[in-house]
């Protein structure tokens, strides 16, 4: 038997599926041109940014678990709209992500 935690693990595939899924459900697809899914993604990284915008660096670094729940729902949203633009662009997010960081080398 699996481990919680192993079952849980994901791979970016299972998420991009899980996502487009999602959309596709809800007939949002209409809606997400890569346009739009940029304008979305900045609003939704600013309302991560909002959650340190006043903090000190160390603050930064010792978020309460209430704030800290928050932040995450707001990576969460990030990562979904994120995934959606890769999906319609035809890029694969991690080989995007390896790929800079061997051009950055």
């Amino acid at each position: 038997m699996l481990s919680p935690q192993l079952a849980r693990k994901k791979t970016v595939k299972d998420l991009i599926a899980r996502v487009k899924n999602f959309r596709l459900e809800r007939d949002w697809d209409q809606y997400h041109s890569p346009k739009n899914l940029v304008m979305a993604l900045v609003v939704e990284a600013s309302e991560l940014a909002e959650h340190f915008q006043w903090l000190t660096e160390e603050q930064s670094r010792s978020l309460p678990p209430d704030k800290l729940a928050e932040v995450r729902e707001e990576v969460g949203d990030v990562l979904i709209y994120l995934v959606n633009l890769c999906d319609k662009l035809g890029i694969d997010p991690l080989d995007a992500a390896c790929d800079k960081l061997e051009k950055n080398r």
